[in-house]
């Protein structure tokens, strides 16, 4: 089964993630076909714009922590130590870049959001052009407690500087209605107008000639880049491998060998785990 498919409807090009077994999940094949499926909208002369989603229950969950943190000691995300900085971030990069297909694209992208956009799903999402959740969706980087950095770095550009440690501080997940009132997606909509409201947008986008949407896109993002953009996001690929290889983030990664990644996941969230000491937190501590 092709894990990101793609079809045109009329103007629209449709990109789907297309694990719904996983929460559509990120896995080593993922990122690669998700930029294949990019490409290909950017070469279709009929494709006006790009609408991203998620099969099934969730747009994506993230990595695939059963494999990458509970699965064997060693992986491609986590080496034995000594570790090599450059090797990390040669595939974190790369999957980035991927990423970041999105943004590149020379079609608007529209993001749709159901169920959660979390870790790396929220990287995947926040590289779109716009964003519409439902009001019940969940967005977020809980990684930011321990195990991770999100390497595309656009919460900062969407959100400005206090916003984003707000959300890069604490690790919450937000609703969609409290993603809007924060400037960080376009809209929420109720969850059974989700799809009615991403057409009706998409298909005002793709009565505007190819050429003319580029050009925006370009401008805008230039601005992005102008930002530092390209700098930023390369620092922050560098430290979420630092994250995973840091005292920290090996004990994390051996609490989910031992305990199963869903009760690490739980302990990192909700506050209950020292990972420093390795230790359960106690309330006199």
């Amino acid at each position: 089964m092709d894990k990101v498919l793609y079809e045109r409807d009329g103007r629209i090009a449709r990109i789907t993630l297309n694990r719904p077994e996983v929460m559509n999940a990120i896995d080593d094949e993922l990122p690669g076909a998700l930029a294949d499926a990019v490409a290909r909208a950017d070469n279709d002369p009929g494709a006006h714009a790009i609408v991203l989603a998620g099969a099934g229950r969730a747009f994506c969950a993230g990595y695939d922590l059963t494999a990458y943190a509970s699965g064997d000691k060693a992986n491609r995300y986590t080496q034995e130590m000594p570790w090599d900085p450059m090797k990390d971030y040669a595939a974190m990069s790369d999957n980035t870049s991927k990423f970041m297909s999105l943004f590149r694209s020379k079609r608007p992208v529209i993001c749709k959001v159901q169920g959660f956009a979390v870790a790396g799903g929220s990287d995947i999402a926040l590289c779109a052009d716009m964003i519409v959740m439902a009001e019940d969706a969940r967005i977020g980087y809980p990684p930011v407690r321990v195990w991770g950095c999100p390497t595309t770095a656009m919460w900062v550009y969407r959100l400005g500087a206090e916003k984003a440690k707000r959300m890069l501080f604490t690790g919450d997940k937000i609703t969609g209605v409290e993603a809007a009132a924060l400037g960080l997606v376009l809209k929420a909509v109720p969850a059974d107008r989700l799809d009615e409201e991403v057409d009706a947008l998409a298909h005002r986008i793709a009565t505007v000639p190819q050429n003319q949407l580029m050009m925006q896109k370009l401008m805008v993002n230039q601005a992005l880049y102008n930002m530092g953009l390209m700098g930023t996001q390369m620092i922050a690929t560098i430290f979420d491998g630092i994250t995973r290889h840091s005292p920290e983030g090996l004990n994390f990664k051996r609490r989910s060998e031992e305990m199963g990644w869903k009760r690490a996941v739980d302990e990192r969230d909700q506050g209950t785990f020292d990972w420093t000491t390795n230790q359960p937190i106690t309330e006199n501590r």
